[in-house]
């Protein structure tokens, strides 16, 4: 190949190393991972000096990128692993241009993270995509531990096959390779099975016993013979010794520990042939059928033509054109095709090509290097071609017939061809390499069909005097630099015309930073923004995305895109308080003052799962504590009817209070920093600003005269300001509580947590819904919502009984690190990333609300061990999604405790506040209290008494 991976994808090759079997050599699967190790290792700037320490540093994933590729001719010379995938419909954040290794890489990756402590090796196949419905289990912890599935014999046939035992299907008894279906059976009547998945995890001492079986010697650090792995086969080989009966006894490998793993809810898809790769792709875009979740694309009529980073403007029919693949090419409105059609890197053309069922073209460009001057070579071949075999054989099929047949109809010779007819066919020189401006259809017409004899003598002269190369000689003379280029400037010119029809397609399902980088790189005009009364989240995903293209292209005006979504948003939640006027009536006597008072929040699990518009459109899962602290709900608030025709507002916490006389002091609530914005906006929503009353009153004091007085609403927070505790949003559901009692409006708890999220907004903070409903609502429980802009709560309590154990009663604390840290500019930041589809806080955040339902499952199961666990995965989940919440200054408070607990985490945002935290034991909770009491990070710092609130919100009158 004429360029290293570095000089193809400089941004993968930076988090990994790449390599290929050395020239003439064959090394088989086992060989080809022993090769991969050793050149990784030599590779390594860093690397110990012995090859064992290597190994044992850190874990290490060997991809295989699937050999020549013969049966997928057209993804040979950059891999089948880096094969272009087209985005999955269903989905978000995916990339234009991704490939088959970045849909691999999150479940080889959860598969790591769920592995034994001795795994150290990770080998996978690059042909397949792995996914599995339903979260992965811890793996065993064995030296060799395979991945299996469930399948019919009829399936597994075609794979290795783990026959196991029937009551501990972990157990190997024999691995086999594809077995026929009858053995299968037979087997079945005493054994489990199970299809290998093509993913092993290897201890040390396994990835030993590998390396010395293809040759390799430890002591001197390198192979025996020429310093180059044996050809050994991990599959007909290797594994054919592992199992309590291993079909080969070998007193080495018997030694290794042997662990099958069967996924769960697997699935797996193979990319190894060109029907594959189609039938694969057809089945992955419809493992989605639910229509409600499809959006512009909801329609199942998905047909089996896949067009990626091309111009396409051939006609279409379904059935006339199932199986199709177009890819990096150019395809007029003059082309007619057929069905079991695959194209890649067709240039541009104005051709009126005419290709039967079956027919692919391939068409390669080659270095400069090789062939002096820029040049293509054209590849036909046919749909399920597997260049295997002699070529001057019958049986060997080259486009869909005889491979001999080709060259009797166009009258060559194998003598004429030199091409001896005993060469296999992948090396045979069969594909001309010609000027690309001198290709003219009727020679590619005539390389796919013979033509008239006339033509016939014309193209058979120039075939034969062209250069040509061999299907394994373009896999190492292509042009990867000009495969990149033509693939990118194909997209680029499409993106346009996908933006403007966003709406109809995934486009606004994609990672729209990433596309924003290649639009901007055009010089292409955003197209017209999208109407918000049309389609809100299509037009907030737009506004973000033009945004970002327009900060790409150093233009100032990205801000006030920016500004438009988050506007659009929150109009969006404060709209329908707008359009229902409220008028407030005094329900209250003289004398008589209301008394609300709520507990804080702590959020256990799922987190950030509520915060819009990530909820909107996947919904959202969070576990949260209502605590009260010292033995009291610490947000409190009281109102009362004044002789004054005015509004006072006093903040009994931070001594300080105002006096609002008109309808613009009021409405001026937008400001996060003062200390009463939470009470004017709910003051607002009360009905006593003409926004919110239908405009009824000409001034406040017409309001107030018709209300029969004044109102005094005074705050109460007991708790430090960025304690992560929900306050501010607790406090305003308590105000909004307060004053529904006033005025007369009987709101429940549901209803006054919707109107806070409105509250939230209008301040332009932007929050979710989980701190209000985790004060205003009682006790532990699991809160969740469906996609859709009516976020309509379903709770789930959990049993009060774990939250009141002696166990927990000790073991769970609560510390107050004397930091504080606001959350908004996170909130902001991590709010955009959502808008822009963000792959990485997408995963996180779909990982944070998975983990909110298994810590609700270890609180129903009253597993405390599995609780602690689930509350510390929270924390490690919320530092990948921001950075900022584990600053140094905690990090420090952080590894004091670290030897006394088993699971933490900084409650709501992070990065200061209270800390929540699972002691490992009775006695370790001493410890901890003793360790920060004895020497506190700062003179705030403290512990502070906690309990389960069994009352929620409460309204009194006095």
């Amino acid at each position: 190949m004429c360029q290293q991976l570095a000089d193809y994808d400089p941004e993968l090759a930076a988090r990994c190393f790449a390599t290929y079997d050395p020239p003439k050599s064959q090394l088989g699967s086992g060989g080809g991972t022993a090769h991969v190790l050793h050149q990784g290792w030599k590779a390594d700037g860093n690397a110990p000096k012995d090859f064992s320490d290597w190994i044992s540093n850190r874990q290490k994933i060997v991809i295989h990128g699937g050999g020549e590729s013969r049966r997928l001719p057209a993804y040979a010379a950059i891999g089948k692993l880096l094969m272009p995938v087209p985005v999955l419909r269903w989905s978000r954040g995916q990339r234009l241009g991704q490939t088959l290794l970045d849909l691999n890489e999150p479940f080889l990756n959860t598969a790591f993270t769920k592995a034994g402590k001795s795994a150290r090796v990770m080998i996978a196949s690059g042909d397949v995509l792995l996914r599995s419905n339903e979260p992965l289990q811890d793996l065993p912890d064995a030296d060799v531990v395979l991945l299996g599935m469930w399948a019919s014999p009829e399936v597994a046939q075609n794979y290795g096959v783990m026959f196991c035992e029937r009551r501990n299907t972990e157990s190997l008894v024999t691995f086999l390779q594809k077995p026929n279906p009858d053995e299968i059976r037979d087997r079945s009547r005493e054994t489990a099975f199970l299809i290998d998945i093509g993913v092993w995890l290897l201890s040390e001492r396994a990835a030993s016993c590998l390396m010395t079986k293809c040759g390799w010697n430890e002591k001197a650090n390198q192979f025996t013979t020429n310093d180059l792995p044996n050809n050994y086969d991990l599959y007909g080989q290797w594994s054919q010794h592992f199992g309590s009966k291993p079909l080969k006894d070998d007193a080495d490998v018997s030694k290794l520990s042997v662990a099958v793993a069967p996924v769960k809810g697997g699935e797996f898809y193979h990319f190894g042939t060109t029907n594959d790769v189609i039938e694969s792709m057809y089945a992955l875009q419809n493992l989605v059928i639910d229509q409600s979740r499809l959006g512009a694309v909801a329609s199942l009529g998905q047909p089996k033509q896949f067009i990626q980073d091309s111009f396409f403007g051939a006609p279409l029919r379904r059935q006339e054109n199932e199986s199709l693949w177009v890819e990096r090419s150019y395809i007029p409105e003059t082309w007619k095709l057929g069905r079991r059609n695959m194209l890649t890197g067709v240039p541009t053309n104005d051709w009126a090509l005419r290709l039967q069922n079956g027919m692919c073209l391939d068409f390669v460009p080659i270095c400069e290097s090789q062939v002096g001057e820029s040049q293509i070579a054209i590849r036909p071949y046919g749909f399920s071609d597997r260049f295997r075999g002699p070529i001057g054989e019958e049986s060997t099929q080259w486009l869909e017939q005889s491979a001999s047949k080709w060259f009797d109809d166009r009258s060559i010779s194998w003598q004429d061809a030199g091409i001896s007819p005993e060469s296999d066919l992948q090396v045979a020189a069969l594909f001309p390499v010609v000027d690309p401006k001198l290709i003219d259809e009727k020679f590619v017409s005539w390389l796919l069909a013979p033509n008239t004899p006339e033509d016939n003598e014309t193209y058979r002269d120039r075939w034969l005097k062209a250069a040509r190369l061999s299907a394994r000689e373009l896999g190492q003379q292509v042009d990867l630099h000009e495969v990149k280029r033509t693939r990118l400037q194909h997209r680029q010119d499409a993106l346009s015309v996908m933006a403007s029809h966003g709406k109809h397609s995934i486009f606004f399902n994609l990672d729209l930073a990433d596309v924003a980088s290649s639009f901007s790189q055009s010089s292409a005009p955003l197209p017209e923004p999208y109407d918000e009364n049309q389609d809100l989240m299509l037009a907030v995903h737009d506004r973000m995305f033009r945004s970002e293209v327009l900060k790409f292209r150093k233009d100032d005006a990205w801000k006030d895109e920016e500004v438009a979504a988050f506007r659009f948003l929150s109009d969006a939640i404060t709209e329908p308080y707008l359009s229902q006027a409220v008028i407030p009536q005094n329900q209250l006597a003289n004398d008589q003052i209301v008394w609300a008072r709520s507990p804080a929040r702590v959020d256990v699990a799922g987190g950030w799962t509520d915060t819009p518009p990530y909820c909107l459109e996947h919904g959202g899962s969070v576990v949260n504590i209502a605590l009260d602290l010292n033995g009291q709900p610490p947000i409190q608030a009281f109102a009362r009817r004044s002789e004054d025709l005015t509004i006072t507002i006093r903040s009994i916490d931070l001594g300080i209070s105002e006096e609002i006389k008109t309808y613009e002091e009021l409405g001026a609530y937008r400001n996060v920093s003062s200390g009463f914005s939470v009470a004017k906006t709910a003051l607002c929503l009360c009905g006593f600003h003409p926004d919110f009353n239908g405009g009824k009153f000409d001034s406040l004091s017409d309001q107030l005269k018709s209300f029969g007085g004044g109102i005094d609403v005074s705050m109460l927070a007991a708790i430090p300001k960025g304690s992560g505790l929900g306050t501010s949003s607790i406090l305003a559901g308590t105000v909004l509580g307060a004053l529904s009692e006033q005025c007369g409006f009987c709101w429940d708890r549901q209803e006054l947590a919707a109107r806070v999220s409105a509250v939230e907004q209008m301040l332009g903070s932007g929050g979710g819904w989980q701190d209000q409903l985790g004060g205003l609502m009682h006790g532990a429980k699991l809160i969740e919502t469906r996609p859709g802009m009516a976020q309509d709560p379903a709770i789930r309590w959990l049993p009060t009984g774990f939250f009141h154990s002696d166990e927990y009663m000790v073991r769970a604390v609560l510390y107050y690190t004397g930091i504080t840290r606001l959350a908004h500019n996170v909130l902001g930041e991590i709010v955009r990333g959502m808008f822009l589809n963000d792959p990485s806080r997408l995963s996180v955040l779909a990982d944070i609300g998975a983990n909110s339902l298994d810590c609700f499952d270890a609180v129903q199961r009253l597993n405390f061990e599995d609780f602690a666990e689930s509350v510390d995965r929270s924390w490690h989940l919320n530092q990948a999604l921001d950075s900022g919440t584990n600053p140094p200054e905690v990090a420090k408070i952080i590894e004091r405790i670290e030897p006394y607990v088993s699971g933490l985490k900084l409650s709501g945002a992070g990065g200061g506040g209270f800390m929540y935290l699972i002691a490992k034991s009775t006695e370790h909770a001493r410890q901890l209290k003793q360790e920060l009491e004895t020497n506190p990070p700062n003179e705030r710092a403290r512990f502070v008494d906690m309990s389960v609130s069994t009352t929620g919100l409460q309204v009194t009158r006095s």
